[in-house]
């Protein structure tokens, strides 16, 4: 069985099992407190550009979505995201859950621009509704896209001007900061959010998220909100282990360039074989509208996962390629299309 289902069915990078291999039995203080969490900020501070950051690790992508937001915002405080937006769409309502509204906009290409935000913005003015406080986005979006330096400044601007904070989901991170249509750097990440957080677990890890806290009012206490949201891992140096590993050279984008050329290989095959793609990705998703029969004749080979409706016929399916993906692999999925 092809399996294109998601970038994180396969166990952990080589690398990473062989540290945790080595340390197995050396024994390592708990919560987060010990050197190889010590370390690995270090390291995250050092590749991204920001000294003075806090850096805190979670074992997963919704665990640090809602334990950010939740510290974040105060009760009658909101958050803005794109209708796909993985808050709004993959949480399980989580975020509402912590007490805080999740405001949408319809956004088929996956990104906020500045118009979105000061149209949510403006239609919430006064203390009978929530208050929008926070614009959440993704680097990869949900849909593949990616955002520019350019569109990165403009939402920084339109939230500095209506005193909104700017986090980023960095589940994709890698494959999202290695596209070829992506020009940002990691130092832009501090110079422009006021926290984002690096995926491991979408990118080689077996699990974890590091949150980098970049504005200083979000610092104070915040391992408190990490334990009352059940979010503090008791072995926590597994977590900094493992970004230990994937910041250790390149390995990190080098994942994420591998699993993005692997799309690019899938999404090149698929259109010389005259498929029709439905998003503009350039990361490692790929969503191809396939004809409903051919897809039900597929699910015997390669697992995929479905994603909308196209017309009476067809339907949207989503390929994700990995750090493990193999050429192979792709050159055998395209064989079966």
């Amino acid at each position: 069985m092809l399996n294109f289902r998601n970038d994180y069915s396969e166990g952990a990078h080589p690398t990473i099992l062989e540290a945790m291999r080595q340390n197995n039995l050396t024994p390592v203080i708990g919560y987060g407190m010990d050197e190889y969490c010590a370390h690995a900020a270090a390291m995250i501070r050092e590749r991204f550009g920001c000294p003075s950051a806090d850096v805190h690790f979670l074992v997963g992508g919704t665990q640090t979505n809602l334990t950010m937001i939740a510290s974040a915002l105060r009760p009658y405080e909101a958050v803005i995201c794109a209708d796909t937006g993985h808050i709004n769409v993959h949480e399980t309502g989580a975020i509402e859950s912590t007490g805080h509204k999740v405001l949408t906009v319809p956004k088929e290409d996956g990104k906020l621009t500045p118009a979105d935000v000061l149209s949510v913005v403006r239609s919430h003015p006064d203390e009978h509704m929530v208050k929008p406080r926070m614009v959440y986005i993704s680097q990869s979006t949900e849909v593949g896209t990616v955002y520019t330096r350019h569109e990165l400044e403009a939402l920084r601007a339109v939230c500095d001007r209506q005193n909104l904070l700017l986090y980023l989901d960095g589940a994709r991170l890698a494959s999202g900061m290695t596209a070829e249509d992506c020009d940002l750097i990691p130092a832009d990440l501090h110079r422009l959010c006021d926290a984002f957080y690096i995926g491991g677990t979408k990118n080689g890890a077996l699990f974890g998220e590091a949150l980098v806290l970049v504005n200083d009012a979000l610092k104070p206490d915040f391992r408190y909100m990490i334990k009352n949201r059940g979010a503090m891992l008791a072995k926590g140096w597994l977590l900094g282990m493992q970004f230990e590993g994937l910041f250790t050279g390149d390995l990190y984008f080098t994942l994420g360039r591998h699993a993005n050329a692997m799309a690019a290989r899938l999404r090149d095959g698929l259109i010389a074989k005259g498929y029709e793609l439905a998003y503009p990705s350039t990361t490692n998703q790929v969503f191809a509208v396939l004809d409903k029969d051919q897809i039900f004749e597929l699910t015997t080979e390669a697992a995929f996962e479905f994603t909308k409706n196209w017309d009476a016929t067809h339907d949207v399916v989503r390929f994700v390629t990995s750090w493990a993906t193999k050429a192979e692999d792709v050159d055998a999925m395209l064989a079966l299309l």
